[in-house]
């Protein structure tokens, strides 16, 4: 017998065997991106598309940004981030904001002034000039401590943003994550900074 010569009972494959084994391992790599994919947005990281001027001069609607999701699994977030989080009001949105206070500080504002430990906040984030008014929950004056696992979070567009000074400060467990990095447009792509 020539010893390059095998035999074998199995069948050949038709070509509709072939294209369903095909499918089948197309559908099995699908299958394994997706979850990936999935683990990533839902732990790792999301993509979001600044809509409205609450952020302005930092950010402009129609900015693209990546939020990350791991730091505050690891940590508490600080004054000064820019974060993305729940809507308050409405939890199938996301707001753009940043951090103003963090838990044991106290807030106030007096004469268009953030007073953060009852010193004026510096904020070079801000154009000079910028006037921050009381809202309907941070009135004029009114001291606040501000209470564990909250937070008071500002958009930088002062006249132009539903934040805190309206409906009150958020809990870590509504905070999606950090605003992390500006993708588009290409002309403004950065790392976000703190301040």
């Amino acid at each position: 017998m020539d010893p390059n010569t095998y035999y074998t009972d199995a069948p050949q494959k038709t070509f509709f065997g072939r294209l369903g084994e095909y499918f089948v391992e197309f559908f099995e790599t699908i299958v394994v991106f997706g979850a990936i994919f999935a683990s990533i947005y839902l732990f790792v990281a999301q993509f979001h598309k600044v809509q409205g001027n609450s952020m302005v001069p930092t950010l402009q609607s129609g900015d693209y940004l990546i939020t990350e999701k791991l730091s505050f699994r690891f940590r508490d977030p600080k004054s000064g981030e820019t974060i993305v989080l729940k809507n308050p009001r409405d939890e199938s949105q996301d707001f753009i904001k940043r951090i103003i206070a963090v838990p044991g500080d106290t807030i106030k504002i007096l004469k268009n002034t953030v007073y953060l430990n009852d010193q004026p906040l510096p904020e070079s984030y801000l154009p000079p000039g910028t006037l921050t008014r009381s809202g309907a929950f941070l009135t004029e004056g009114l001291f606040i401590k501000v209470a564990s696992n909250q937070y008071f979070v500002f958009g930088d567009n002062r006249e132009h943003s539903s934040d805190s000074r309206e409906w009150g400060p958020v809990t870590k467990e509504e905070i999606v994550g950090r605003a992390f990095f500006r993708y588009f447009p290409l002309q403004a792509m950065d790392l976000l900074t703190d301040k």
